[in-house]
């Protein structure tokens, strides 16, 4: 399929798009992150999309499968009220403030910051950090 962002084409296995996102929302529900340390991977390197079409768009369909999980987790209990008022706020300013420093520094270096997380992430869960 070809998706038109800006102007510019791209040519999207839909399959493999869609696929992975339902994997990926399982995971990342099972789990509890938002899915973009594996979102974002799929987008650039499996779809072969540019990081300034992937942001925005893991960022869009991660909402949707943070908000089921979360409804569903509140469901279940698993739910703290003081956290949630805690990160709240900060979670709005951040994703109010990080698009814009995004925007001034180069995609190289916006990728090599999230291969750094990645990594704390996987260590993180192999409970090696």
């Amino acid at each position: 399929m070809l998706v038109t962002f800006w102007g510019h084409e791209f040519k999207v296995n839909m399959f493999v798009a869609c696929l992975g996102g339902f994997l990926i929302a399982i995971v990342s529900s099972m789990f509890g992150f938002g899915g973009g340390p594996f979102m974002v991977p799929l987008l650039t390197v499996g779809l072969g999309l540019p990081m300034y079409v992937v942001v925005g768009s893991s960022l869009l369909a991660i909402f949707f499968n943070t908000l089921m999980g979360s409804a569903r987790h509140f469901q279940f209990g698993n739910f703290d009220l003081t956290f949630f008022l805690i990160m709240f706020p900060a979670a709005i300013l951040a994703g109010f403030i990080a698009p814009m420093i995004a925007r001034r520094i180069s995609p190289i270096t916006v990728k090599r910051l999230a291969v750094i997380g990645l990594v704390a992430l996987a260590l993180s869960l192999l409970g090696l950090y």
